[in-house]
């Protein structure tokens, strides 16, 4: 990983459920390995993704049902040796509940097929994995309501394990075994990026979703009442995508009680991340110097204090535990200056959005002397699009973006173009580019509007081969920008 961090690089943003597929949903199939090559072929050495857990609230991959576990809607069902017909082949958008449907008899018989070995054995040998299946059987049980809505038994089984399985058993064995069929998937397709020169770059959301197994399971990591409802609830103070704030609504970390425990939750967290991925971006990174705590009882983030987190201890024991992982801290908005000295003690990569550092009217100029040790993007999935984002200034403001442009040297092309190149031309060693950047989309394929829950977000996808054929002509032309600014 050394040469990534240190070398100046090139990435793209594309989350696995925004490839085209035969089902409805990007997956870890035959479309992810063309696009490895793809990538490989043009010199790009990144692919980001989202987090890959699974999908709670609001299908976000924020707010998952576990810190540790696959969601299996983006299994490959031929890779699993079962076939099944064309489903929402061509749809530009994730129809999640639809998909979900859809996939859930072809998985059966996956399961009914499936034949148990040592490398099964030693997988399911992790205590997450039959934790995480017990969670998953007890909610289907229960409707898909949250854990703290459960009859007691169910409840409080992590405490008190007494409640007989016998009559869950066989399901229990359905949720490992979907796991075990996620693992043996994604490390095979992380084994083909990595054998093409591609790194894979993860993401851990910083707070976890209450209707989660880390919740569940570990109650005392976090800041609940006796009924097990969050007596804080994590979010950000108003910003410049909400004027009331974001309130996330996950339950805060119990810090003190994490810190005696000697971060074991995040620690193996972090650990299990850096197995799935060569490089793991931390996002809100932030609230390991200060975290925003509102009142559960307040409907906006807008009352809530901001407190202190142990940072510097956590991420002493991570240099000692686990020297080896490649950490992107997301530092993004306004932030004291301990936050950008907390990053850099430990050496972590911060990150810069194009987006935020121009304003129509003013110059646009890589400033000398500029932090290397970042990642640069255009937008993250929580931006709008470059495209959207020119479209949304007034024809006076487009016109002074484009004499900026010019003023800088960036003569050629459309402004979402020429803004992908001065992102490319930045001091940063990695610049990373989301997809629909590359494609010049409008904001109708921005992946999230922050402060909003639901459709449409998380739903954008490429629209089947068309859609896969544009991004391969683009990426032509984004391996041909970097061989110009020097990025391969």
């Amino acid at each position: 990983m050394a040469d990534i961090l240190s070398a100046r690089q090139a990435g793209l943003l594309l989350p696995l459920s925004a490839l085209p597929s035969k089902h409805g949903i990007g997956d870890m199939g035959e479309n992810a390995r063309a696009l490895i090559a793809m990538l490989a072929h043009i010199g790009v050495r990144v692919w980001q993704i989202l987090p890959l857990n699974p999908l709670g609230y609001g299908n976000s991959p924020y707010q998952p049902y576990s810190s540790f576990a696959g969601d299996p809607i983006y299994l490959n069902l031929d890779d699993l040796g079962v076939q099944a017909p064309a489903f929402h082949e061509s749809d530009a958008r994730v129809d999640y509940e639809a998909v979900r449907a859809f996939k859930e008899p072809y998985l059966r018989k996956a399961f009914a097929i499936f034949h148990p070995d040592e490398d099964y054995a030693v997988f399911v040998g992790q205590e997450w994995v039959r934790e995480y299946a017990i969670f998953a059987t007890f909610k289907k049980r229960n409707g898909m309501r949250c854990w703290n809505e459960w009859p007691e038994p169910m409840k409080r089984y992590p405490e008190d394990p007494s409640l007989p399985l016998d009559e869950y058993e066989e399901e229990i064995r359905y949720e490992m075994f979907l796991q075990y069929a996620f693992f043996r998937q994604w490390s095979a397709l992380k084994k083909t990026a990595n054998r093409f020169g591609i790194y894979m770059m993860g993401d851990i959301p910083f707070y976890v979703g209450l209707d989660s197994q880390d919740v569940w399971a570990g109650k005392a990591n976090f800041l609940l009442d006796d009924d097990g409802r969050p007596a804080f609830v994590a979010g950000v103070p108003p910003d410049y995508f909400s004027k009331t704030g974001q309130r996330w609504g996950n339950p805060i970390y119990n810090w003190d009680y994490m810190q005696k425990q000697g971060f074991a939750f995040w620690l193996e967290r972090l650990r299990y991340s850096s197995v799935l991925f060569d490089i793991v971006r931390i996002d809100h990174f932030r609230a390991f110097d200060t975290y925003w705590k509102i009142p559960a009882s307040c409907p906006t983030a807008e009352e809530g204090e901001w407190v202190e987190a142990p940072g510097y201890a956590f991420f002493n024991l991570v240099r000692e535990k686990l020297p080896a992982v490649a950490i992107v801290a997301e530092d993004l908005g306004e932030l004291r200056p301990e936050v950008h000295a907390l990053r850099d003690h430990y050496g972590l990569m911060g990150m810069k959005i194009i987006q935020f550092c121009v304003q129509p009217g003013q110059r646009i100029v890589h400033e000398a002397g500029e932090k290397e040790n970042i990642v640069v993007y255009t937008g993250t999935h929580d931006n709008q699009t470059m495209r959207g984002y020119c479209q949304s200034r007034t024809p006076r403001e487009r016109i002074e973006l484009y004499r900026a442009l010019r003023h800088s040297g960036y003569w050629f092309g459309s402004l979402p173009a020429r803004f992908v190149r001065f992102a490319l031309d930045d001091h940063a060693r990695l610049a990373i580019i989301p997809a629909q950047d590359l494609l010049e989309r409008d904001d109708s394929a921005r992946m999230n509007t922050p402060g909003t829950v639901g459709s449409p977000n998380w739903e954008w996808k490429l629209a089947g081969a068309s859609d896969l054929q544009a991004l391969r002509r683009r990426l032509q032309w984004y391996g041909r920008m970097l061989h110009k600014t020097h990025r391969k």
